[in-house]
């Protein structure tokens, strides 16, 4: 068993984290990848936990990124069939103290709202999407916001990430990372994983903090 983690906040990554989207995400871009001549897999391979906008600037620096961007993201919000709750998800997000939870995804607060909605995940004060920072995911700025929205020191935050981007952009923000599913390189190396929500926990602390356990 890892050893708990006592802290103030939790902050949450989304699609891969508290819901399973992969169908549509997959989906939605590799119909950009055929509307635009672009190698579907090479998108795939690097997409995940980084904002629309930095995958189309990369893959299709000929087109107009702001513009695609939004046919995107209007386009996946109505794209809901099999998304669900990664399991346990919700029931963990439940057991954490009033104001001591944020989101903190690359996909557009909209679309975030939705799915969370979707999978019946209460959606917290904080949800930092990717409109509000301007450099994404790996820099630390998304969780940095989060923490500076609570009100919570970086060092008091527990991160939950899926994707490499995400987790370094939570180590980068000075927080602890813990790996979500089966996401593997060098960064995940040596970093509390859990398979899904299902081994996790919330206990009470004797002060204005909590403790994960995991495992």
């Amino acid at each position: 068993m890892t050893e708990p983690l006592r802290a103030r906040a939790i902050l949450f990554d989304m699609d891969g984290t508290l819901v399973d989207s992969t169908p549509v995400v997959e989906m939605v871009w590799r119909r950009f990848a055929d509307a635009h001549g672009v190698d579907a897999d090479e998108i795939l391979a690097s997409s995940h936990g980084v904002k629309a906008i930095d995958t189309i600037r990369k893959h299709a620096p000929q087109i107009d990124a702001d513009a695609a961007a939004a046919d995107l993201a209007a386009f996946e919000i109505g794209q809901n069939d099999g998304i669900v709750e990664i399991a346990g998800a919700a029931a963990f997000v439940r057991a954490i103290p009033e104001g001591g939870y944020a989101v903190v995804t690359s996909a557009p607060r909209e679309l975030a709202l939705v799915r969370l909605q979707l999978c019946d995940i209460p959606v917290p004060a904080v949800v930092v999407g990717a409109e509000d920072v301007e450099h994404g995911k790996p820099n630390p700025d998304p969780y940095l916001t989060a923490a500076t929205a609570l009100g919570i020191a970086p060092e008091d935050c527990v991160v939950f990430e899926d994707a490499p981007a995400g987790i370094r952009s939570g180590l980068a923000a000075g927080m602890r990372v813990v790996v979500v599913g089966d996401s593997a390189d060098e960064v995940t190396e040596g970093l509390p994983r859990i398979r899904d929500y299902n081994s996790a926990r919330i206990t009470t602390a004797d002060d204005d903090a909590f403790v994960v356990v995991l495992g």
